[in-house]
């Protein structure tokens, strides 16, 4: 079984990690695999293990990303918060830093902070926000990329569309692949605006029109409405697929930047319901910080 615990702490919020995904509330969840039947498309050994170094699945000729996926995790030896410390910074209200990718704690995860490209414009918005409590923790979606990073997420793909569906109070995010261009003026969302196109085996995501309420990462760096992100997937075998990612929003940052992370297929497996709201406990005592 896997079991999320929040504990308050000194008025502060500590995430005590069990194993697996954390919820709020204190709400349990089941494991991967408990009561999912095995998926018969899995390539497997003798002895019925999965093989996740099979070749990648196809849909009309493409790779298909289909599956339940999750972002690579640290390793416990390269642990260390934002701020360059060894340990986790409980000045710093974030996820349990054992599941979450250096991506979701950080988009600039081990570079120095002078070297940053913030524009004094993004320099007012983490100055504000570092008082402020990050949206998964007020029930509020944290949107791209930070939807990947975090949790595990469900892909369906179609010939026309791509949709993942995250395990959190994430909305689900639909990507057309019907060769659709971005819209001039999106109307903001959560999630963004997203068009993919082929460039071989390789799926290339461009998102934009975002509600720049959300935070890129759990550090709290911003994002403009007309940010442009921009993905590359590459299924490199069944149970791995290559991302990265690159912004490029000159109304915060001095130039673009880019990350890169590896997704891992989770198999024989499905995304758990969850409902932020649900048995919540923790919000009456966070308004009294």
């Amino acid at each position: 079984m896997r079991y999320a615990l929040i504990l308050i702490l000194d008025m502060k919020m500590y995430i005590i990690r069990f194993a697996g995904v954390i919820t709020l509330a204190g709400a349990l969840a089941p494991a991967y695999g408990q009561w999912f039947p095995r998926d018969p498309s899995t390539p497997r050994t003798r002895d019925g293990k999965p093989v996740l170094t099979a070749p990648a699945p196809r849909l009309n000729g493409k790779p298909d990303f289909s599956g339940v996926w999750e972002a690579a995790r640290p390793t416990f030896d390269s642990h260390r918060s934002y701020t360059g410390r060894a340990t986790a910074d409980p000045d710093n209200l974030q996820i349990d830093q054992t599941d979450a990718s250096d991506i979701r704690r950080s988009v600039f995860f081990g570079m120095n902070r002078q070297e940053e490209p913030l524009k004094p414009e993004a320099v007012a918005v983490l100055s504000k926000r570092q008082y402020e409590q990050p949206p998964a923790v007020r029930c509020l979606p944290q949107g791209v990329p930070g939807v990947m990073m975090a949790y595990a997420f469900k892909i369906v793909q179609t010939p026309r569309v791509l949709i993942m569906i995250p395990e959190s109070q994430e909305p689900p995010r639909q990507i057309y692949l019907d060769g659709r261009t971005l819209p001039k003026d999106p109307e903001p969302t959560w999630m963004g605006y997203s068009v993919g196109r082929w460039e071989g085996d390789t799926l290339v995501v461009q998102t934009t029109g975002f509600k720049e309420e959300g935070w890129l990462d759990n550090a709290g760096h911003p994002r403009g409405q007309s940010m442009l992100i921009t993905e590359r997937l590459h299924r490199r075998d069944f149970g791995h697929i290559d991302l990265e990612i690159r912004y490029d929003d000159p109304k915060y940052y001095t130039r673009p930047f880019t990350n890169k992370t590896a997704l891992n297929l989770i198999p024989d497996s499905d995304i758990i319901e969850f409902v932020c709201t649900e048995n919540e406990k923790d919000m009456e005592h966070l308004g009294k910080r």
